[in-house]
């Protein structure tokens, strides 16, 4: 059986409690991506700065990959469901 896990946008590095489910951190961290570029196309401009840093995150590969290790760990410590 496959685990599901839930993470919300916050810890993400987003500004709201959208939740994104799925199978693997790389699931939640590709549906943050696309819910902050949706967020941003949709005029959300709270959205704005997360949009921003995460496009820009790998520009530095050492912080980007600081942030995805750190994304992967708080996916690992969640419940199931």
């Amino acid at each position: 059986m496959k685990t599901v896990k839930n993470m919300t946008c916050r810890p993400l590095g987003g500004p709201c409690d959208t939740t994104h489910t799925g199978e693997t951190a790389d699931d939640v961290i590709h549906a943050q991506d696309q819910h902050l570029k949706d967020a941003v196309a949709g005029g959300d401009t709270a959205h704005e700065e997360a949009a921003r840093e995460m496009r820009g995150r790998w520009k530095n590969p050492v912080k980007g990959m600081g942030w995805y290790r750190d994304a992967k760990k708080a996916f690992a410590a969640l419940p199931e469901g």
